[in-house]
């Protein structure tokens, strides 16, 4: 009995922090069809006109593309550095390597406004500020922490021994990396692109304090917004926002688990 208790209590306590993270999505996704002129729940109608608004606006598309491409300039630049900051990391520590990875992932736990100063603080010297590279960079900055964690994830997945079997039998280091160490980083590879890509995408301050001229991204054309509107518009790209990261993660769960399958027939066999 007594230890169902804590049991009981931690399965209530668990379910009181999904329900306060889900709740507010099955407000947002009806809001967005609403066929009221304002934001209101429940909606008084059916419509898909905030859907319209938002695919027929040259402003918000423009901001999406401008988004677009800035996400995946910092997936490559995020995924690339990432991987080679875990391979270091994994296979080739030396003194003073978690004094490094801590610094690396200061972005998670540094404020994102500091992070922002500091940055802003460096661009005015190197005269960054407004251009489209900048953002890049600073994006990536964001999203580094979490490429660097999911690889190092990947790297110590990796079974040393089926690398080592591979140049037993007189494969090289392109080629064993080719057919043996990537299709076990692939699920992590693409898990870390999927993470660059929506730390991107999700970021707004940083395009406050940096962005200028350079354009209008997503987030910000949504809180811009959200200070002069209040009609579902910004409901519909929420909704839309959320479908495509449900779609990015389920695809790269099914990735994972497809992978795990195939290592695990393949060790069957063997």
């Amino acid at each position: 009995m007594r230890r169902r208790l804590p049991n009981a209590l931690l399965w209530i306590y668990a379910g009181a922090v999904f329900a306060f993270l889900f709740v507010p999505l099955l407000i947002v996704v009806p809001v967005s069809f609403s066929a009221g002129m304002y934001l209101q729940f429940p909606p008084p109608g059916f419509s898909l006109q905030w859907y319209q608004d938002y695919f027929g606006d040259p402003q918000w598309i423009d901001a999406t593309v401008l988004s677009v491409e800035i996400a995946l300039c910092v997936v490559l630049l995020a995924v690339g550095i990432g991987s080679l900051a875990a391979f270091v990391i994994v296979r080739r520590p030396f003194p003073g390597i978690g004094f490094i990875r801590m610094v690396l992932m200061t972005p998670l736990i540094v404020p994102s406004v500091v992070v922002a100063v500091a940055v802003y603080s460096v661009y005015v010297s190197f005269h960054l500020i407004g251009s489209f590279i900048g953002i890049v960079l600073a994006h990536t900055i964001g999203a580094l922490p979490f490429t660097i964690v999911l690889m190092v994830a990947g790297f110590q997945r990796i079974d040393r021994r089926l690398e080592e079997a591979s140049y037993t039998m007189g494969a090289g280091a392109a080629s064993t990396f080719r057919r043996v160490t990537l299709p076990i980083l692939r699920p992590s590879l693409f898990a870390a692109a999927i993470f660059a890509f929506i730390a991107s995408w999700d970021e707004v301050i940083m395009v406050i304090f940096i962005g200028g001229g350079a354009g209008t991204t997503l987030p910000l054309r949504m809180f811009n917004y959200l200070r002069t509107e209040i009609n579902p518009t910004i409901a519909a790209v929420s909704t839309l926002l959320l479908a495509f990261a449900v779609v990015a993660f389920a695809t790269a769960e099914w990735l994972r688990v497809r992978g795990e399958a195939r290592r695990a027939g393949k060790g069957g066999a063997a």
